[in-house]
């Protein structure tokens, strides 16, 4: 399975509802494992982000799918990067010309 971080700020509904973020949170456990994948970690961050997901899922569609389905709620935004695990980066690099 790919790794993915998701980037997240709050909107302002979100922002506005925070209380209710933590079973939002619980719900999208499920939305990812609904669609093969996982929600390994979350982080609440400082800074410009609100907080960092680690998650995992089957391909980058599932992951589009999963980012847009969050984002349509509007409660947050997210920004995804499709991460490389050690293995992966060694693979990608052996196999450079």
């Amino acid at each position: 399975m790919a790794t993915y971080v998701l980037l997240i700020s709050y909107a302002q509904k979100g922002i506005e509802n925070i209380k209710q973020s933590p079973s939002r949170l619980d719900g999208v456990k499920g939305l990812f494992k609904s669609m093969g994948g996982e929600l390994k970690q979350f982080y609440l961050t400082l800074g410009r982000y609100d907080a960092v997901v680690i998650a995992e899922a089957p391909d980058d569609e599932t992951a589009a799918k999963l980012a847009l389905t969050i984002g349509s709620a509007g409660n947050v935004r997210t920004e995804t990067l499709r991460a490389f695990t050690e293995d992966e980066y060694k693979k990608i690099i052996a196999a450079l010309p």
